[in-house]
């Protein structure tokens, strides 16, 4: 008995060892898969103006989207614009996930995760030795400050610190307040992220979505230096290119074309849920009645 007890007791620590130290290696070559949101996400066409379907957003959110006129990226502070953390890994981009070992230890300090082409080059850091995030007070940068722990076979990761820019490429901003969390699972050659943003500024609720990417053993990335074009002639100096409220004659255009109810297409989190089709139907009822 005493044996048997012994053994099974052993065997029960051995197993929550395991567990608590199960890690994957996610390093590699990853090519992009558009599975989600195709239209949006990959260029051209992107998100079209006034489609904020799907984004629990508030009106402060959804002013900043109106306002946004897509001709500001020719100002030579925006075209190599870095996006922010907040969408950086749900571009079209492949990537590459590399290992930061420390040579002493053997450790894993970090893994860095470079992102190209798809728009400006990327690269993140994501600590995994420990660290501490920064003060609320210090810097902000593109990618923020992230950290990693292991949680059985995921990775999941906690991003603070990141300037101000947008969730998607029509104008819907991001603050320098939002944090974002991600879990990296992998299946194989397959690996699935799951990204939540919280931003206390622009989103009423958390806002969820997933991205994916197959190993590819014959990619080899490389930089995408950015090509400086020339700014719309006639433009006034100084001027930044925008919309003033009520001013954006597009922003109808999507619903129109997709034969939907301009409000359904003005985000919120109401929006985001299943009974919100009811209301959708409904509108088309009365509509084919009239």
């Amino acid at each position: 008995m005493r044996i048997t007890v012994a053994s099974g007791l052993g065997l029960l620590l051995w197993l929550c060892a395991v567990r608590s130290e199960a890690q994957i290696d996610l390093s590699g070559e990853w090519s992009s898969r558009l599975h989600e949101d195709r239209m949006h996400r990959q260029d051209p066409p992107g998100p079209e103006i006034g489609d904020y379907t799907g984004l629990p957003i508030n009106e402060a959110a959804r002013r900043r989207a109106d306002s946004w006129d897509a001709s500001i990226l020719s100002l030579p502070e925006h075209q190599a614009q870095q996006p922010a953390a907040t969408y950086t890994m749900r571009g079209v981009a492949n990537m590459r996930i590399t290992k930061m070992i420390d040579d002493d230890t053997q450790k894993l300090v970090a893994f860095k995760m470079f992102r190209s082409p798809g728009g400006t080059s990327a690269t993140r850091i994501i600590w995994m030795d420990g660290r501490p995030h920064p003060p609320a007070d210090a810097p902000h940068t593109w990618q923020g400050f992230s950290t990693g722990t292991w949680e059985h076979d995921s990775l999941v990761v906690v991003t603070t610190h990141i300037k101000a820019g947008f969730i998607q490429r029509n104008g819907v901003p991001s603050s320098d307040r939002a944090t974002l969390r991600e879990r990296f699972f992998r299946h194989g050659d397959l690996l699935t992220l799951v990204s939540i943003v919280d931003d206390p500024v622009y989103l009423e609720e958390p806002f969820v979505r997933s991205s994916s990417w197959v190993i590819d053993l014959r990619q080899q990335l490389e930089p995408n230096v950015a090509e400086v074009v020339e700014e719309i002639a006639g433009r006034r100096q100084g001027y930044v290119p925008h919309y003033l409220p009520g001013r954006n004659d597009h922003l109808r255009d999507f619903a129109e074309r997709m034969h939907i109810p301009f409000e359904a297409t003005r985000g919120g989190k109401e929006t985001t849920y299943p009974e919100y089709v009811s209301r959708i139907q409904r509108w088309l009822s009365e509509t084919a009645s009239k």
